[in-house]
């Protein structure tokens, strides 16, 4: 991983949660431009948009924020699956935003065709950086096979992807899924991961201690050349790095 990697650890996904929501406020507030975010889906997000809804739905300058999605599973926006509609459900109806602030893929088209037009949303709005896009902020979790947005063990080679974006399949349901792609990710000017559950524990003390089985997994291979990469667990993500 990079130098600028830094691990915070809290003792439950509550915490964690609010802790990150607090950071998140912090540095909206303290930039006078616009905010590009790309978020999650996942149980942790969904607690950290409670709080975002709760907490700060009066306070934190939403003009600014504009929302994007690390990964979108091909199902429409009403879906139970959307990362979208969880989103919306959660946090977007719930705070004072213009239609033009969210950015979401369009899984209701077919994969390549939602592909490509999340290229294109993504080109003719995000300012670039030796010829990326960059997000302000892409918040991350990981799966319990060390996948994180929608890059699994078995499409590593999305990981070096020139293209901004690609289809993605899941490696048990065959699902189709739109992600962001390695080199787009690792342009980032920040990445959040959220990890909580003991689930996560085995994978991210391989990762953290940078073992031979870590290189297997993409979590592993977000290094992003000009910001900083930083892990949100909480006590049962990191319970088994001290051990290995």
């Amino acid at each position: 991983m990079t130098s600028s990697r830094e691990i915070k650890i809290f003792s439950n996904a509550r915490e964690l949660a609010e802790a990150f929501a607090q950071e998140l406020y912090e540095t909206v507030k303290n930039t006078s431009q616009r905010f590009d975010i790309a978020l999650s889906g996942g149980s942790t997000p969904k607690l950290l948009f409670e709080v975002l809804a709760r907490s700060y739905a009066s306070k934190m300058p939403w003009e600014r924020v504009h929302f994007w999605w690390g990964d979108e599973r091909c199902v429409p926006p009403t879906s139970e699956e959307s990362n979208y509609g969880m989103t919306q459900k959660h946090l977007l109806s719930k705070v004072n935003l213009a239609e033009n602030q969210v950015h979401r893929v369009k899984g209701e088209l077919n994969p390549e065709e939602a592909t490509r037009d999340y290229i294109d949303e993504i080109k003719s709005n995000l300012k670039e950086r030796d010829g990326w896009p960059v997000f302000d902020l892409i918040i991350l979790g990981m799966g319990d096979d060390g996948h994180t947005a929608s890059i699994f063990p078995h499409e590593m080679n999305l990981l070096k992807s020139n293209q901004v974006c690609e289809v993605a399949t899941h490696p048990v349901s065959g699902q189709k899924r739109v992600s962001l792609t390695g080199k787009t990710i690792n342009n980032a000017d920040r990445i959040y991961f959220l990890i909580s559950g003991k689930a996560k524990a085995s994978r991210m003390a391989e990762i953290i201690n940078n073992t031979e089985e870590a290189n297997k997994l993409p979590t592993t291979h977000i290094q992003v050349a000009q910001g900083s990469v930083t892990f949100f667990l909480d006590q049962d993500a990191a319970s088994e790095i001290e051990n290995n």
